[in-house]
């Protein structure tokens, strides 16, 4: 079994995005548009790409943090947080879904 990670596409000329420019757009949780480079069509991340953004990086990190974590030592618990966090933060730009702005 394969799995293939594939970044999304521009609307108008179906362009793949860079992972830089919507992991950036995440990072600084900009809320004007990514620009495509190809066509200049304007796209925001929809509502659910910012819930798989959520879901892929606090929600893992405080499930792990307040339930799961089998360490005694608090920095432990949150080193181990903040790596779930980052990982999921690496992720994400292959789960976002873009809509045409407005």
């Amino acid at each position: 079994m394969e799995v293939i990670f594939v970044l999304r596409k521009c609307v108008n000329c179906n362009k793949q995005s860079s992972w830089y420019k919507i992991y950036k757009y995440f990072l600084w949780l900009h809320n004007k548009s990514i620009e495509c480079d190809n066509c200049g069509a304007e796209h925001k991340i929809s509502i659910p790409g910012r819930f798989a953004f959520v879901s892929l990086t606090v929600i893992p990190a405080i499930i792990f943090m307040n339930y799961l974590s089998p360490f005694g030592n608090f920095f432990v618990t949150l080193g181990i947080g903040i790596v779930i966090l980052t990982v999921g933060s690496l992720l994400t730009p292959y789960f976002v879904e873009f809509k045409e702005a407005v």
